[in-house]
């Protein structure tokens, strides 16, 4: 009796979650069907549009933490920009406590002596992290315009002149442009990423400015009055994605934002599976503190019903982590509960769920891929479905921790200053002593979700069999990429502790 209880319980669960990801794939149809209808040229264009008479001030901001293998690269693409050296002023917002000081330290020497408007700002302590450097530079900002860039971006030296002109009118808060890649190709995990952003950009920014909807600033490679970050409240470090909620509480505070799909700023692409994995959990974990912290004031302003509807969607987009592993877990329940009903019985509930969850998230991003003529990136798509079965885990437990965790630690994404798509060689700053606790997750998960596959084997429901084992495949993708990356930085400080033995002390 309690057996049967427990599983028809687990049943109800396994549905709830596939129903949600079902209304993702839902969402997902939705938008694509929004884009196909805008109109195929940029939704908007900084070059045509002429500069103001006087040409306003800018401020130019870089939050740096230890990244000397790139921080010489952005101090000097920003002090190339084609601006008015009177009407400019560069902060580089220097938090760090490694050899990255001395370098900029050095650029900016070297900047200065050029006639270059440029300053080095540290701080005695971290507080706030990049929300508390923002901040700090802020207050003695003299710009109109903030101007924001990360240490992996290389922005080109017109950006100012593109994207100053779309501040058309008085309430427009915020330009965004879009990211390039310059390492899409280096590996099946970058071209996947490049895929997954790009799509992000030109079809969930662009239908969400064309219609009127709340989106957000990408935290880089974008524009802000700052008269529209200090009515909003300014920079707040209570979430680890400073950006998206600093983002709805300007678009709260009645400011409009502008997406430049023409303007494009190349960047980089984290390269191994780790720090990727790190960056996603702090963008899933940062995405629900920002869900719970403004959506009781996003539902209670005065705004239209579907401005409310889709920023509560955005936000919460990232439950879907958790609805995806909860799926996972109850498989083997599932299939035990229903173990009396035929597979062409079930067709009528399983297969529309299956195409929503899955199908409709693929044709997504088949679309975009290729009107965007990204032909790499679409040959690796297959993957995605695996990859996200194997990471969910790990971002389920950040939405869970942004469900009751307030602000949290900004774990910096390495950068590694490539130029080109050469294959990765180095290894993951972020990996450290959480290799051998997901190692051993993962390859728990793996043997959990070879019982299924093995269920419908002795049962000989060979029609179930190929969608079984996408669950132990996603699995097995992460636990050998994550032991080639253990491999890659073993060898890495066996070298080192090579070439520190030969040092004579």
């Amino acid at each position: 009796m309690m057996r049967t209880i427990l599983l028809n319980l687990l049943s109800i669960i396994h549905f709830f979650s596939i129903a949600g990801l079902a209304a993702y794939g839902l969402h997902r149809i939705w938008m694509i069907r929004c884009w196909l209808k805008l109109p195929r040229a940029p939704l908007t264009s900084g070059s045509p549009l002429p500069l103001r008479n006087p040409v306003p001030m800018v401020t130019i901001q870089v939050p740096l933490f230890n990244e000397s293998l790139v921080a010489a690269r952005i101090i000097d693409a920003v002090a190339a920009f084609d601006w008015p050296a009177n009407r400019l002023e560069i902060q580089i917002l220097d938090d760090s406590t490694d050899e990255t000081r001395p370098i900029v330290d050095a650029r900016v020497a070297y900047w200065t002596g050029k006639g270059m408007p440029i300053s080095a700002i540290c701080r005695s302590s971290r507080t706030g992290y990049k929300a508390g450097a923002l901040a700090h530079g802020l207050q003695q900002a003299k710009g109109e315009y903030i101007a924001i860039f990360d240490a992996d971006f290389v922005p080109n030296p017109d950006f100012l002149k593109q994207t100053i002109p779309c501040f058309v009118s008085p309430d427009i808060g915020m330009v965004q442009a879009r990211w390039e890649f310059l390492n899409a190709g280096a590996s099946w995990l970058t071209r996947l990423q490049a895929l997954l952003l790009s799509a992000h950009f030109g079809i969930e920014h662009a239908v969400r400015c064309g219609r009127g909807l709340f989106f957000n600033f990408n935290g880089t490679a974008g524009v802000w009055r700052k008269s529209a970050i200090l009515s909003a409240g300014g920079w707040q470090s209570d979430t680890v994605t400073e950006d998206l909620d600093l983002s709805y509480r300007a678009q709260l505070a009645g400011w409009r934002f502008v997406y430049t799909h023409d303007v494009v700023v190349p960047s980089e692409l984290p390269v191994t599976l780790a720090d990727f994995r790190t960056q996603q959990e702090r963008w899933s974990k940062g995405a629900i503190q920002t869900a719970r912290k403004l959506l009781p004031k996003i539902f209670a302003a005065k705004i239209p019903a579907p401005v409310k509807c889709e920023a509560a969607t955005h936000l919460l987009a990232n439950c879907c982590w958790v609805f995806g592993f909860i799926a996972t877990l109850t498989l083997y329940p599932v299939l035990i509960n229903r173990i009396g009903i035929g597979v062409y019985q079930i067709l009528w509930l399983d297969l529309p769920l299956f195409l929503l969850t899955g199908i409709a998230v693929l044709a997504y991003y088949a679309i975009y891929g290729r009107s965007a003529n990204l032909p790499q990136s679409l040959l690796i798509l297959p993957v995605l479905p695996a990859a996200s079965i194997g990471l969910a885990p790990f971002f389920s437990l950040a939405v869970i921790k942004g469900l009751f965790q307030k602000g949290g630690a900004f774990v910096r994404t390495p950068k590694f200053g490539f130029q080109d798509n050469a294959p990765v060689r180095r290894m993951s700053f972020n990996a450290g002593n959480q290799v051998s606790i997901n190692l051993f997750i993962n390859i728990l998960l793996f043997l959990y979700t070879l019982i299924p596959v093995w269920f419908a084997w002795g049962r000989e429901t060979w029609p179930a069999i190929p969608f079984l084992c996408l669950f132990p495949t996603g699995f097995a993708i992460v636990i050998v990429h994550d032991l080639h990356e253990t491999i890659i930085n073993y060898r890495f400080f066996q070298s080192l502790r090579r070439f520190l033995s030969k040092i004579p002390i």
